[in-house]
């Protein structure tokens, strides 16, 4: 059993099935473009990010140096200075969480210690920081690690970063592994990348048997660093191979953040998505919905009978999927769409 972190407590859900009706009306497919959306997760571009990609900040000759003994004050200020002349609308968020890292303190250390005077080496990792901040590389591989569900993961360029809307999946999974109390449950995270899903499913769940399934031998090197510092007992298993393929038994729940990128989108995101996270992770075909078709198609061999399938996909996709899974043969029960916290459709739920 465990107990839900309940991130999500007044959402509104959208559901076809034997015993449910769609509510609110149709879908709003503009919401793809809703800026909220874009600064969120990154998958659009726009605002401050936009103007940065289109001044070539990418390859920006830009170069920044501090001299040994600069004041964090000081340093701070130049630092969120040269970040905000780029364009960007987090400059001192930025600037404080780098140079927190850099001298390994929390960022209430520094508004205590402005006058602390930064050493030779500070000065050097600082600057280097700033500089590829500005070119737009994701705080997050700067770091080497990404908060996700309350555990400290870690990513670099092999490995989608976590994004906080993909929590909701984590709820979703640990309510249906409680409602199966009593037996034990298969559950498999598919394009499972830095093991962000899988392993938090395993810590909060430890009663079930977690499959993390990935195509890229890289992003599971990744995870399986990941399961061994946040879930060494007991964690999840992760496995080579594209989509439900290497299963080697029914899933009782199946979980998958798989891309749903559409290829005329791909070249719109904000170019801290574009030019740095993998293209493999976030680009799926025409319409983005590639391999969540492929994903459903498999369904009737590997899930478990009245098994359930939670999948994130873009708010545009939801009536699209839903359409999808009615299709499916056999036929699910319940088909529910469900709104993260910025009031976006994010997840479908499956249920047979």
């Amino acid at each position: 059993m465990f107990e839900s972190k309940k991130r999500y407590p007044e959402q509104t859900e959208f559901a076809q099935g034997s015993n449910s009706e769609q509510e609110n009306g149709r879908l709003d497919p503009s919401d793809v473009r809703d800026r909220a959306d874009g600064e969120r997760d990154g998958r659009l571009n726009g605002g401050a990010a936009g103007r940065g990609e289109r001044s070539g900040l990418r390859h920006d000759p830009f170069h920044w140096s501090l001299t040994k003994g600069t004041p964090v004050g000081r340093a701070l200020v130049s630092a969120a200075q040269r970040l905000s002349d780029s364009g960007s609308e987090t400059a001192r968020l930025d600037s404080q969480v780098l140079l927190a890292h850099v001298l390994r303190k929390n960022r209430s250390w520094l508004f205590a210690h402005h006058e602390h005077e930064l050493s030779d080496e500070d000065c050097r990792r600082y600057a280097d920081l700033i500089t590829r901040r500005r070119r737009r590389e994701p705080v997050a591989y700067l770091l080497g690690r990404k908060e996700f569900y309350g555990l400290e993961f870690a990513v670099d360029p092999r490995v989608l970063i976590p994004r906080p809307e993909t929590e909701l999946l984590v709820d979703l999974a640990l309510a249906q592994i409680s409602d199966r109390h009593g037996r034990p449950v298969v559950v498999a995270d598919v394009g499972t990348g830095s093991g962000a899903i899988a392993i938090t499913v395993a810590v909060h769940a430890p009663e079930a048997k977690v499959y993390g399934i990935d195509i890229s031998r890289d992003a599971l090197v990744v995870a399986e660093e990941n399961r061994r510092r946040l879930a060494a007992e007991g964690g999840p298993l992760f496995l080579e191979g594209d989509l439900l393929s290497p299963l080697p038994e029914p899933a009782d729940v199946i979980v998958a953040n798989l891309p749903y990128i559409a290829d005329e989108e791909y070249s719109g995101l904000q170019s801290d998505v574009r030019d740095f996270e993998p293209r493999v992770a976030l680009q799926a075909g025409a319409e983005g919905l590639d391999l969540i078709e492929r994903l459903l198609a498999q369904l009737p061999s590997r899930l478990q009978p009245r098994g359930a399938v939670l999948l994130e996909i873009s708010p545009r996709q939801g009536e699209v999927v839903q359409k999808m899974a009615q299709q499916l043969s056999p036929k699910p029960s319940y088909v529910g769409l469900r709104r993260d916290y910025s009031g976006l459709v994010r997840t479908v739920t499956l249920e047979f």
